[in-house]
């Protein structure tokens, strides 16, 4: 079970010497530096970078909860976060390139194997400690109400004594919420790195209601087409089936996380407000997952009723076809029977049609009679036998 850094050991000398030694400062009002001190508050916004390289989403130095800067590089971070030995730096990557992770990890001895799980993504869930950095990954999610299905982001926290360093790839989650809701909230703030950890842990599990309702929506909507026969909700099925999937391996590692952190309380004397976040957090991660595995189960059943519901279709068109089969055949009966009859004095008036003058029936005065009969008895006892053989 991962633990959280009790201290950072102590900088050597000429590397961000008199740096945060701990995870907590003391709950106290903020005190606003002197206008004139080269350490007041800087309300400009970031400078923009160039259109070509946005990885920096935003970066901040604060000291007791309120941004003292804004510098746009992360050499100005490092170099702002120097000269405040007391200060905070959060830093907001999106997609990082592969420099600027290794000058996070040089600067703030970050491990290789977090720097590298950061760069490449496609992580599970976890939390991991190395020395006194904690290394958190979360899947985050949105449900896209255009396409009706759901989007699954990863986000990669660095937490640290005095720093904490969010690397996103994907759309969600937005970390600029949390970071306007924490500033606006300096006593908060300033408890330090993991305060911060805490409030994007809550965005994190919060983006995950609105897909809970969207899923169940679809669900909804799903079990409609299945009654009605839509011949593509089984393609529907599949695909919510997947979602959900992704979906549970998103939740249910999280519970675990969250779990290990509480079991921390006591231990590293974690302050009551970040306690009651925490438990909060951890109760909305259960009731979503719970939620996910009876989705996952509702669309087990709900494929297995429309496989029964297609294949009783698919029985009921065979009943049919064989039924008109069947029909078919005896109207066939019906008409090969009557051919054969008719045939019969078409093949005697034919044989006696022909114009040969050596044919001795030409002169024999019953000749007709005898056709007439012979043409009656022909017909009549083919009309018997296939009446009889039920096909008249």
């Amino acid at each position: 079970m991962p633990e959280r850094p009790e201290h950072r050991p102590p900088p050597s000398a000429g590397k961000r010497a008199g740096k945060l030694t701990g995870w907590r400062r003391p709950v106290s009002p903020p005190s606003a530096p002197p206008a004139d001190s080269p350490t007041a508050p800087r309300p400009a916004p970031p400078a923009p970078q160039p259109a070509e390289h946005r990885s920096v989403i935003d970066s901040a130095v604060y000291r007791d909860g309120i941004r003292i800067a804004s510098p746009a590089t992360l050499a100005d971070t490092f170099r702002q976060l120097r000269e405040q030995p007391d200060g905070m730096a959060w830093i907001g990557l999106h997609r990082p390139t592969e420099m600027e992770l290794h000058s996070l990890a040089t600067e703030f001895n970050l491990h290789e194997l977090a720097v590298e799980d950061a760069l490449e993504a496609h992580q599970r869930p976890k939390l991991e400690r190395y020395g006194d950095t904690l290394f958190v990954v979360l899947r985050a999610a949105r449900y896209l109400d255009a396409l009706e299905e759901v989007d699954f982001g990863e986000l990669h926290v660095f937490v640290g004594p005095d720093f904490l360093i969010t690397v996103r790839h994907g759309g969600a989650p937005d970390l600029s919420n949390v970071r306007h809701r924490m500033e606006e909230s300096p006593e908060l703030l300033s408890l330090g790195p993991e305060a911060a950890l805490y409030a994007i842990l809550d965005a994190v599990v919060d983006g995950y209601a609105p897909v809970v309702a969207g899923v169940q929506t679809d669900i909804d909507e799903i079990e409609t087409e299945v009654f009605r026969g839509d011949p593509a909700v089984s393609r529907r099925i599949y695909e919510l089936s997947r979602e959900m999937v992704e979906f549970q391996r998103a939740t249910r590692p999280l519970v675990g996380m969250l779990h290990n952190l509480m079991a921390g309380f006591a231990k590293y004397g974690t302050d009551e407000e970040l306690q009651r976040y925490l438990r909060d957090v951890a109760d909305h991660v259960t009731h979503t997952s719970e939620r996910v595995d009876g989705f996952r189960q509702a669309l087990t059943e709900i494929l297995t009723v429309n496989a029964t519901l297609v294949s009783q279709q698919q029985n009921a068109e065979m009943r049919a076809l064989a039924e008109a089969g069947f029909e078919q055949n005896e109207e066939i009966k019906k008409i090969s029977s009557w051919a054969a009859i008719l045939f019969a004095p078409t093949l005697v008036g034919t044989i006696y049609g022909m114009n040969f003058e050596t044919m001795p029936e030409l002169k024999w005065t019953a000749g007709y009679p005898f056709a007439i009969l012979l043409m009656a008895v022909v017909c009549v006892s083919l009309y018997v036998i296939f009446k009889r053989r039920d096909w008249l």
